[in-house]
């Protein structure tokens, strides 16, 4: 039993002194790839729909998260007026518009139908 808790001790002498900190370095590695690659390009997406969503105006096309396309009829703080086929109209929450479609529409595309 002393013989072995003497030759763990001595197997633990014998280990590198740098692996402490290429252990940080590494670690510090992942973090900056994670950053750089998910948390980042999704911060700039959501700053991206923020402001198409601060900037939407009257008679714009637009979809919203549940995939209703409407014209934007009227635009509150909060909440926008869709008009969406002949005089329905919907007040929807301004957070759950998620896209513009009147470019598509411009080129000639019909809005995809799942």
């Amino acid at each position: 039993m002393y013989l072995f808790t003497l030759l763990q001790a001595a197997g633990a002498a014998q280990r590198p002194a740098g692996g402490g900190a290429s252990f940080w370095i590494m670690i510090l590695l992942m973090f900056a790839v994670m950053y750089f690659f998910m948390i980042r390009p999704q911060r700039k997406q959501q700053k991206e729909l923020e402001k198409f969503r601060n900037e939407l105006k009257k008679g714009d096309k637009v979809v919203t998260a549940g995939g209703i396309y409407g014209t934007v009829a009227e635009i509150q703080d909060r909440s926008v007026l869709i008009k969406v086929d002949g005089e329905v109209k919907l007040r929807v929450d301004k957070n759950s518009i998620v896209r513009d479609y009147s470019d598509a529409q411009a080129a000639g595309e019909q809005p995809q139908q799942k």
